[in-house]
């Protein structure tokens, strides 16, 4: 009888060592993060670094050879068109013209009296073309709010009036530069006989601001003798700022006028709107950090937001630009991490009663975050997030702790 006992307590040991084997070697659940699938607002973008600038800048040259006096502004300073003084020229006594100079001389005028002409007639065309887009838009406006057209056609009207406007104010700056350069040709034919009769206005020429706006940096400071043509300061309106920034001609393409922009980073305490106004029509070369050339494009983006929100933004300023090319309130998607490439396909795995199955999915749009998803998948289910190798078709999962 004790040794049936003894038998008995041997396979009983046995046994319970055999189980312990079979447990220890039983393939356990994989713990993996989860996540599921979800609907809710998708946004397609592209973010790089731009530049803020004023929209235009006015270089003030020397209009002739001589001693520049010190410059008394700073950068900052607001100056008034025609009105302010930014420094004076001290000319250099004018050498005698002989006959071919002194020809030479007044072609140059002349040239320059036609190039003045023809800017007052583009200015005139301009002023014709922003009077008729304003009638357009005098019209449109009772039409859109009687319903007779539609919100489309009023903003068309708006946007061809603008348009016209901003041709006009660059058809008047083209005409100051004319001017000037009129005044500048006109100078060269003083010779040093008129200083010798007394005719000569003064010993200096001032320089004044040809726009209203702020200095922006002075090019001379100090006193000294410059030719001809040599810059002096730089003028622009402060309150007239545009953002740029340089994409690659693949993501360029991309983009165009009138999408929305999300403008961060810039300093402020929150982010500024804007609307792409432009994408430059060439490309240029550029070497990257890595020393890989690159076709780079320039794209214009206006800030919508009034001038209150972004009054610390100023010329030079760096600033992170995303490019909203699309945005949907109502898209399914899944995280980007759940989704790996298989035979070619894009799939991922589902969670169905604890087991993880190999799933293909038809995949839309993707973004820095998540993919959509056109067909293979239903809100809601539970997906094997950032799979690792221990992850298969068939292989038992369980939610990793915390998850």
């Amino acid at each position: 009888m004790q040794r049936l006992v003894r038998w008995i307590l041997r396979l009983g040991l046995l046994a319970v060592v055999v189980a312990g084997f079979v447990y220890a070697l039983w393939p356990r659940p994989v713990p993996v993060d989860i996540a599921e699938v979800t609907r809710g607002m998708f946004e397609v973008s592209i973010t790089d670094d731009g530049e803020a600038r004023v929209r235009e800048v006015y270089v003030v040259s020397a209009l002739v050879a001589g001693q520049v006096m010190r410059f008394d502004g700073e950068v900052g300073d607001h100056v008034t068109a025609g009105e302010s003084a930014l420094t004076e020229i001290l000319p250099t006594n004018p050498v005698f013209l002989d006959v071919r100079s002194r020809a030479e001389s007044e072609a140059l005028v002349a040239a320059a009296e036609a190039a003045t002409s023809l800017a007052e007639a583009e200015v005139d065309r301009a002023q014709a073309a922003v009077n008729y887009a304003q009638a357009q838009y005098d019209r449109a406006e009772p039409l859109a709010d009687r319903g007779t057209i539609s919100p489309a056609e009023l903003d068309r009207a708006r946007l061809e009036l603008s348009t016209e406007q901003a041709v006009l104010e660059t058809a008047r700056a083209a005409l100051r530069v004319r001017s000037f350069e009129l005044e500048t040709a006109r100078a060269a034919l003083i010779g040093p006989e008129q200083d010798l009769d007394g005719e000569a206005e003064g010993c200096c020429i001032t320089v004044r601001a040809p726009v209203s706006g702020e200095i922006l940096r002075i090019l001379q400071e100090s006193e000294v003798v410059v030719p001809v043509g040599t810059p002096l300061v730089e003028i622009g309106d402060a309150n007239d700022l545009e953002i740029v920034v340089d994409l690659l001609s693949s993501d360029a393409v991309r983009v165009s006028p009138g999408d929305p922009v999300v403008i961060e980073d810039w300093g402020g305490d929150m982010d500024l709107n804007g609307t792409v106004r432009r994408v430059a029509p060439f490309a240029r070369t550029e070497v990257s950090s890595l020393g890989i050339e690159e076709q780079r494009v320039d794209v214009m983006i206006d800030i919508t937001d009034p001038p209150t929100a972004w009054s610390r933004l100023g010329h030079g300023y760096q600033a992170d630009i995303r490019i909203v090319l699309r945005r949907d309130s109502d898209v399914l998607q899944v995280p980007l991490g759940s989704l790996f490439r298989e035979g070619g396909d894009w799939a991922l795995f589902r969670i169905v009663d604890g087991v993880a199955t190999l799933t293909p999915v038809e995949v839309g749009a993707i973004n820095a975050v998540a993919a959509e998803i056109h067909g293979g998948l239903e809100q809601g289910e539970t997906l094997v997030l950032y799979p690792s190798d221990r992850i298969a078709d068939g292989v038992s999962v369980v939610p990793r702790d915390g998850v």
